[in-house]
């Protein structure tokens, strides 16, 4: 069952959207959503998705502008000084909510300088393993980290969700490990499935495919609730090893003081969207569980996420310099 969380205000919020057009005219010119990665992976997609569909209900182009570098931060700096007049928006990645915690000097504030609009879906983070290696489940894992303290854990990079997930589940458990940074997910990735590093925790758009050609094999869902694309594989709330929900998400955000008719007219818009069969699809087949939380939600979501990653970033260590 897909899990929706968000959604259950999303009548009333579709019943403000004629109060918002009634408030104002926007958008009477193209609107810039601006991406902090590059085109092709998983947070462009979720653009690329939104780009049509928008574009016919605000009777105006939706113009995607990547600009990659800095784990988001150049994009993020970009929108944090834009006009806020609804016509630069923010496709935000999780890593907004990560960044205050590894990054020692931000050019911006990461509360202050954004205003919170919606968020349209999230991936969770998966304990995965190689198809030819013995484990079956978490539980198997701590076991074999506790027969053999230093066992080798992949990530996507320093500071990547992935890297936040396991040095959770590490305290969690109890449990000595190494961790395997590389230079993004695909060679993380290619490293487990060749048996090379044993486990990863990797979001699940980016090892669906994987996972479904039967070369990975998920072990646990590090998120709160099991999930429609793996309905068999447990949380790893369910076996006693529950962690802060690390699961990258992907929002619409924009420069602070967004006027509320513009910020309730986008939610609206984006949680129709959401509701609809053939979009949701589209998300659930790449992994993603349908989000939909509306500007307060979502604001709070951040402030608990940086509060949680700033924790265990001191705990481990994890810095950019």
């Amino acid at each position: 069952m897909i899990h929706r969380r968000g959604l259950l205000m999303a009548g009333l919020l579709a019943g403000a959207a004629p109060v918002a057009r009634a408030q104002g005219r926007w958008p009477e010119r193209p609107v810039r959503l601006i991406v902090g990665y590059p085109a092709g992976g998983p947070t462009d997609f979720a653009a690329r998705i939104l780009q049509e569909p928008l574009q016919q209900a605000w009777g105006q182009p939706l113009v995607i502008e990547n600009r990659a570098g800095a784990s988001q931060v150049i994009a993020s700096e970009a929108v944090a000084r834009a006009a806020p007049d609804g016509y630069t928006l923010f496709l935000a990645a999780s890593t907004h909510t990560s960044n205050p915690a590894i990054h020692p000097r931000l050019p911006y504030d990461t509360l202050a300088d954004f205003t919170p609009v919606v968020i349209i879906y999230s991936s969770p983070s998966v304990l995965f393993t190689g198809a030819d290696q013995p484990y079956r489940t978490a539980q198997d894992v701590v076991e074999a980290a506790r027969r053999q303290p230093g066992v080798a854990f992949a990530s996507s990079g320093n500071g990547s969700s992935g890297h936040f997930a396991l040095e959770m589940f590490r305290r969690k458990a109890g449990i000595e490990i190494t961790h395997v940074a590389y230079r993004g997910a695909a060679p993380a990735l290619q490293d487990v499935v060749g048996g090379r590093v044993p486990f990863t925790f990797s979001t699940l758009s980016g090892a669906v495919g994987l996972a479904r050609q039967g070369k990975l094999r998920a072990l646990a869902i590090a998120a709160s609730h099991r999930v429609e694309t793996l309905p068999d594989v447990s949380t790893l709330a369910e076996v006693g090893l529950e962690i802060p929900d690390t699961s990258p998400w992907y929002s619409i955000m924009g420069p602070a003081r967004l006027p509320e008719p513009i910020v309730r007219r986008i939610t609206a818009d984006v949680q129709a969207l959401l509701r609809r069969p053939d979009f949701a699809r589209r998300i659930v087949e790449q992994g993603g569980v349908i989000e939909g939380a509306g500007p307060e939600e979502f604001a709070e979501r951040i402030r608990r996420e940086i509060a949680a990653n700033i924790e265990v970033a001191r705990a481990a260590n994890i810095r950019i310099e």
